[in-house]
């Protein structure tokens, strides 16, 4: 049986990691198994400006006519300050070559902000993430679009697909319920500038705390900006007996085993969502994940084992409850264990690539 062609096309790389193109190439494997070759392309205008990206694309575009292309909106990918109106010339050239064009919105909400540039930014977002709704044959939401404060309401064409886990395919199941000696906590990357300091603070206060009502802990920070953060948490925690183990951008098979050596991940990157991979990787190893509720926050991301704290606390409450649910989740043999099992429950039928692909596959092989 000849497999059905599908285009990823992407937009320019992010550095040092492209957690978009991470996921197309695990969507690809997931699809491979029904007979789909997706094959990733990427408009590179960041390396050879805009005009002779758009006329490789064009003559690329001309054999995919009827062809599902998925395209992979964020703000970032299409303008380097987040001004993105030329990925409309894109949708454009591909309506014109005949091509069927499905875009999924990693962005889900445009840029926030108060000063004039960020209004300029979000008024350019909007107008942008509006009018793809009207050339689109298919989009694809990683939020629920009741959930968002944008779309006037869902398209008459549209699927709400959360992404996965940002982790080899297929994915082994992870033990966690025996706890470790020392017990471990868990983070995965941690945001660039002013707003990783705010990240880094909360998690000294939770460790500390934790560390102050339990003893010895273990605690592992991993991925991007990991090790710019070094210094600050090994200064935050140079009274306590905590053990800190901090590691930058590792490969998939070093990630698993960070991912299996820790009991519980602490996600301090803002509210927890359907489209943050970051902690959904967590809930794919089958780890109780503490994390804040915000506007995104709803199912699936509840159905897995997720100790929700609300967002806008004063910095004082706030550690203090991250800390209070991490005794709570390392102390707790039968709660954790209960966690443990809902997230890899919620893994098995939202995120697991598998589950991601069949949600793909009920517009990719219509025929309409």
């Amino acid at each position: 049986m000849k497999s059905q062609l599908v285009i990823a096309l992407l937009g320019r790389r992010d550095e040092p990691t492209d957690a978009v193109e991470d996921y197309c190439r695990y969507l690809a494997e997931a699809l491979a198994t029904h007979s789909m070759d997706l094959q990733i392309r990427r408009v590179p205008w960041n390396e050879h400006g805009w005009a002779a990206s758009l006329r490789a694309l064009r003559l690329q575009a001309k054999a995919w006519r009827g062809t599902w292309v998925l395209v992979q909106y964020t703000a970032l990918a299409w303008s380097a300050r987040g001004f993105p109106r030329r990925f409309l010339r894109v949708l454009r050239l591909l309506r014109k070559a005949g091509a069927r064009i499905a875009v999924v919105f990693h962005d889900a909400e445009p840029f926030g902000g108060t000063r004039l540039i960020d209004r300029l930014r979000r008024t350019m977002q909007l107008r942008v993430m509006r009018t793809i709704l009207t050339f689109s044959d298919h989009t694809v939401f990683t939020v629920t679009p009741e959930r968002l404060s944008w779309p006037p309401s869902a398209p008459a064409k549209y699927s709400f697909i959360p992404v996965g886990v940002s982790l080899p395919f297929p994915l082994a199941p992870q033990q966690h319920e025996d706890i470790h000696s020392p017990p471990a906590v868990g983070v995965f990357s941690i945001t660039g500038g002013t707003a990783g300091d705010r990240e880094t603070r909360d998690v000294v206060a939770a460790v500390r705390y934790a560390s102050q009502k339990l003893g010895k802990l273990r605690l592992l920070v991993f991925g991007r900006h990991a090790e710019v953060r070094e210094g600050a948490l090994r200064e935050g925690l140079r009274d306590v007996t905590v053990e800190l183990d901090v590691c930058g951008v590792i490969d998939d098979k070093e990630l698993v085993q960070r991912f299996a050596a820790s009991d519980v991940l602490l996600f301090a990157r803002g509210a927890i969502s359907s489209r943050r991979s970051s902690a959904i990787s967590g809930i794919g190893c089958g780890l109780p994940v503490i994390a804040f509720e915000g506007s995104e926050t709803g199912s699936p991301i509840t159905d897995a084992g997720v100790i929700l704290l609300p967002e806008g606390l004063d910095e004082t409450t706030l550690q203090a409850q991250l800390g209070e649910a991490l005794v709570r989740v390392l102390s707790q043999d039968d709660f954790r264990v209960y966690l443990v099992q809902r997230s890899r429950a919620a893994h098995e039928r939202y995120f697991s690539w598998p589950a991601i692909a069949a949600r793909y596959l009920k517009f990719l092989q219509r025929m309409d």
